[in-house]
């Protein structure tokens, strides 16, 4: 069987776009509008976007990453990924590409001598495949999923076959070992990730969501990480675990006071950051208090009602949880506003109040709070304390594709709302 080849970039949604081609034109230098990274979630063109008409929709040259070919083992044939992304034809990098702006903010860290490490852990639903938003049929009962099975080894052991091919893939594109949980929704699970530098695992994220995807709909199922597919049932979060190493491989979060910025620093953008953490309307449905995702800037120790949690264990392994994010974030911007917001808080030295104990919903923090709804987010960016981490392209466009897909969204129901995302978040 002929091999073939899909070379892509990520766009400001996170999906992948790009082309499918021959294995033998892996050489060939690849082009593609640059505006093909900034469209709407349906894949339409934004309007009055610069990068179309008033450019005259401008090629740029998809660049290889350094990400070997990539084995896609759900699609039918040999077919691999290349990964890559954008820049002009005089060899600049394109603003507007997501990679580009997390390449940029690491790049802060290493002229400092540090390395962001970083791990993910995400949750997804599975759900009957076809026009129902229902959960899937247990496999080994013949009957539809409708209870709540936290930590089940008996419900991971109903779906062994796809969480086998899941694992055993993962593994075949570079991704690592895979540790699954099931999780306090119907049909809900979580895959955590291996931990590795920052960038490399946010490219992780991108592929280990399409191989659940693609791996679902293989065994007769939908999977979606859209923040909030069910309204009784807890949302999908996107968690994020980070810390950071000096140039002798020493984790400088075990000094308690550069910790304690970086806690600070997160905080301090929490509000003004929301967009990044919640990008669709159907986001803000999971921010309700005591539905596993937070709703104001707390932190604490050993504590999963906060919003930044540090976690125990060995002195050494001190990180950040950043517990904010939906699983519908794309993950270049999201480590963009998390790791630039703890570097500021490191560079201005800056501390957090006090932790919080027991139960973070009743003991909020008022001044800093999630936004309430997409609008307000999409006009909070440009006044965030880490704006200047950004270039202004991704900003532009980022607010001008969220708004464009709010007034889309606006106008269809909510049961077609969740449909549309159920196949792209």
């Amino acid at each position: 069987m002929s091999k073939s080849l899909r070379i892509a970039a990520v766009d400001l949604n996170g999906q992948l776009r790009g082309k499918r081609v021959a294995a033998s034109m892996a050489a060939k230098e690849m082009r593609m509008p640059l505006s093909a990274l900034n469209v709407d979630i349906f894949g339409s063109d934004i309007d009055g976007s610069p990068l179309v008409f008033k450019s005259g929709d401008q090629d740029g040259i998809m660049v290889p990453t350094d990400r070997d070919l990539i084995p896609l083992p759900w699609v039918s044939g040999d077919a691999h990924l290349d990964l890559r992304t954008m820049q002009h034809d005089d060899g600049t990098p394109f603003a507007g590409d997501p990679r580009v702006a997390l390449s940029s903010v690491l790049g802060e860290f290493e002229a400092r001598g540090w390395q962001v490490i970083a791990a993910c852990e995400l949750e997804f639903f599975l759900l009957e495949d076809g026009g129902n938003l229902a959960p899937p049929i247990n496999p080994k009962t013949g009957r539809r999923l409708s209870s709540t099975e936290v930590l089940s080894l008996r419900e991971l052991d109903s779906f062994d076959a796809f969480f086998d091919d899941i694992t055993n893939s993962a593994k075949v594109m570079g991704l690592g070992h895979l540790a699954v949980t099931a999780e306090a929704g119907v049909g809900q699970f979580e895959v955590t990730m291996k931990h590795g530098p920052a960038l490399h695992i946010a490219d992780n994220v991108i592929l280990l969501k399409e191989l659940i995807k693609g791996t679902a709909r293989n065994h007769g199922m939908a999977a979606t990480f859209m923040a909030k597919p069910f309204a009784t049932e807890s949302g999908n979060g996107l968690h994020t675990h980070f810390s950071v190493l000096n140039h002798a491989g020493e984790n400088i979060f075990c000094d308690e006071g550069v910790l304690m910025s970086a806690v600070a620093g997160c905080l301090n953008s929490f509000s003004a950051s929301t967009l990044f953490f919640a990008p669709y309307i159907n986001s803000y449905n999971r921010f309700v208090s005591g539905a596993h995702a937070p709703t104001s800037a707390t932190w604490g120790f050993e504590n999963r009602t906060v919003a930044i949690r540090i976690p125990g264990g060995n002195t050494a392994s001190t990180r950040i949880e950043h517990r904010v994010a939906g699983g519908d974030a794309n993950p270049y911007l999201l480590f963009t506003a998390i790791f630039s917001a703890a570097l500021q808080g490191v560079k201005s030295k800056i501390k957090p109040p006090e932790p919080t104990t027991g139960n973070a919903y009743k003991k909020p923090n008022l001044s800093s709070e999630l936004l309430k709804n997409l609008p307000e987010a999409i006009e909070a960016i440009n006044h965030s304390p880490i704006s200047g981490f950004f270039s202004e392209v991704i900003l532009q466009n980022l607010a001008a594709t969220k708004a464009q897909e709010f007034t889309l969204f606006s106008q269809m129901s909510d049961h077609d709302t969740l449909l549309a995302l159920i196949d792209t978040a």
